[in-house]
C-alpha cells in the first residue's frame, strides 16, 4: 500500500526472479504528484550473499524529492536462491525491465533511466548495462547511464591466480570465467555514461583499481566520470557519521537531470 513521507509517495511490490520466485522493489515517487524527470533503479550490496533494498531507501527517498522516480529492488543471493553470479545478474535484468515498465507508466522511457547500485550492486548494475542479455527474448528496455557507489569488482584481472579461482567458487562459476566479470574487460566503445562514486582509502575495492576502469572507458570514447571522497572507506555513502550521503545525493542527482532528464 502506498504511503507518503515529506520527500516522497513509497510503494512496495513483488516481480518475477529468473526462475519464477519473487522478488521484493521499493518504489519511490516525488511527493508533489508531478511527472518525474528521470528515473533510478538501486540495487544493494553484502557480496552477493547479504543485503536488501531498504538498504538504498535513504537514497532513493532524497532523489525522489529531487523529482527523480526511484526504486530499490532485490535479487536472490548466492546460498538463497541464486547458485551462481549469473542467477544475480538476470534478477538485476528482470528489475531494470519491471521498473522500466512503471518508469513509462510515469512519462518515462529508456532514455530517461539509469541504474545503479552500492558495492557488489553497483557491479552487478554495470555488468547488466555493459553486456547484452544472454536470452534472445529478454525484454529488458536497458538503461541511458549507470551511478556506481563503491563498486566492486573492477580489475578482477589483478588478483594472483589462486585469488582468482577462489573468488570463481566462490560465485559459482567454472574456473577461468572470472574476468568476464571484470568491469576493466567491459569497457567498450559506445558504453552509457557511468559515474562512479569512491572513497580513496576503501578497504575493499582499491581506488586505483577504479581509476583504472575509468581511464579504460574513457580511452575507448566512453563517458566515465570518478568522484574520489578523501580518506573515505568502502560504505562511505550511507547516512550517518561519514558524513558525505548528502555530497553523494547531490552528484547523483545534478548527473541523471543532465544527462537523461526531460525536458
Amino acid at each position: 500500500m502506498p504511503f507518503m513521507t515529506a520527500a516522497c509517495r513509497e510503494s512496495s511490490m513483488l516481480f518475477p526472479a529468473a526462475d519464477g520466485s519473487e522478488l521484493p522493489l521499493l518504489i519511490f515517487d516525488p511527493a508533489d504528484g508531478t511527472r518525474p524527470r528521470a528515473g533510478i533503479v538501486l540495487f544493494h550490496g553484502g557480496a552477493l550473499r547479504a543485503g536488501s533494498p531498504g538498504g538504498l531507501a535513504p537514497h532513493c527517498r532524497k532523489l525522489a524529492s529531487r523529482g527523480i522516480f526511484a526504486g530499490s529492488a532485490g535479487y536472490r543471493l548466492l546460498g538463497r536462491g541464486a547458485v551462481s553470479i549469473d542467477d544475480c545478474i538476470a534478477d538485476v535484468r528482470r528489475a531494470v525491465e519491471q521498473f522500466g515498465w512503471l518508469a513509462a507508466s510515469r512519462g518515462l522511457d529508456a532514455s530517461q533511466l539509469a541504474s545503479g547500485g552500492s558495492s557488489a550492486g553497483a557491479h552487478l548494475a554495470i555488468v547488466a548495462a555493459l553486456t547484452p542479455p544472454t536470452s534472445t527474448t529478454a525484454l529488458e528496455p536497458g538503461v541511458a547511464a549507470v551511478v556506481a557507489l563503491n563498486p566492486a569488482g573492477t580489475n578482477l584481472r589483478s588478483f594472483e591466480p589462486a585469488v582468482q579461482r577462489r573468488l570463481e567458487q566462490q560465485v559459482g562459476i567454472t574456473a577461468g570465467r572470472l574476468t568476464e566479470y571484470s568491469l576493466i574487460e567491459l569497457a567498450r566503445p559506445g558504453n552509457p555514461p557511468v559515474q562512479i562514486h569512491h572513497g580513496t582509502r576503501d578497504e575493499v575495492e582499491p581506488i586505483g583499481a577504479v581509476r583504472q576502469f575509468r581511464d579504460a572507458m574513457v580511452r575507448r570514447g566512453n563517458e566515465c566520470t570518478l568522484i574520489e571522497y578523501d580518506h573515505a572507506g568502502h560504505g562511505f555513502h550511507y547516512p550517518g557519521e561519514s558524513g558525505h550521503f548528502d555530497e553523494v545525493i547531490e552528484a547523483t542527482a545534478l548527473f541523471l537531470l543532465d544527462r537523461i532528464a526531460t525536458t
